[in-house]
């Protein structure tokens, strides 16, 4: 018989993931953090977080009446800093990080479909290749990926080509106009670009801590389950903010004053 249930080792990684501490940090009326630890690796390696997060996103995908398998999806990339040590950590001279390149595809609604951590030295045409490869093995029903210019330019445009022939998919550029000063929200690519924000409001994955890119990415993988159990439960999540602070603070003030 189990000692720790899996209610108690979600509890224990969703801890992890929210708070950024180490394993050893791990509060005592949680689960102990080599058991924890041990549980989370299990689960990488024989696919449990794959099996769980692809479930909950085809679950919620039908509760939002879409088809549980996209028909289309969007790609971007992220660089990140890592601690020292590790594996696949680079420099991303265009960002000017030095660590490791998140490269992820999402379906419309900015759900996680397939991710792949490089070191930050690798081009996101490079990147683009693997997670589309990867992508047309688990999402046999995606035809259309919208990405931005990094992944073609005068240069090297085979990405496309690329795509289209080995893969059967189109991949379809988003320009980004030159007369357009500042931020602003492209059509389509603002999509991943939420989801990248998503990721880092956890403390975990703010900075790349994991020694190994697998590692990585199953955190990413375990961030996306949380924010889908949220939604499924009815519970979106809800974030701090400055406005919010001041109003609290106010409150702590008058408290006093009205009694």
């Amino acid at each position: 018989m189990r000692k720790y249930g899996d209610r108690l080792v979600l509890a224990s990684v969703f801890y992890v993931l929210r708070s950024g501490c180490q394993w050893r940090m791990l509060p005592r009326d949680l689960m102990p953090w080599d058991a924890a630890h041990r549980w989370f690796t299990k689960w990488r390696r024989d696919g449990t977080w794959d099996r769980v997060h692809d479930e909950l996103r085809r679950r919620v995908r039908i509760e939002a009446g879409r088809d549980p398998e996209p028909s289309a999806a969007v790609i971007d990339a992220q660089s990140i800093k890592t601690s020292e040590g590790g594996e696949a950590r680079g420099f991303d001279a265009g960002k000017r990080t030095t660590g490791r390149k998140r490269h992820v595809i999402v379906d419309t609604t900015g759900l996680l479909l397939v991710v792949a951590v490089t070191s930050a030295s690798v081009q996101d045409r490079a990147g683009g290749r693997a997670v589309l490869a990867r992508l047309a093995v688990g999402f046999h029903t995606i035809s259309l990926v919208w990405a931005d210019g990094g992944y073609t330019n005068s240069v090297d445009s085979t990405l496309l080509s690329w795509a289209r022939d080995a893969l059967d998919i189109v991949v379809e550029i988003v320009k980004r106009t030159d007369d357009v000063k500042g931020f602003k929200a492209l059509p389509r690519r603002w999509v991943v670009e939420r989801s990248l924000g998503w990721l880092v409001r956890n403390r975990r994955p703010a900075r790349d801590y994991e020694r190994l890119s697998a590692t990585s990415e199953a955190m990413i993988k375990v961030a996306m389950i949380r924010l889908i159990l949220a939604r499924l439960a009815g519970q979106p999540s809800r974030w701090s903010h400055e406005s919010h602070r001041k109003t609290a603070r106010a409150k702590t003030v008058e408290d006093p004053i009205a009694a």
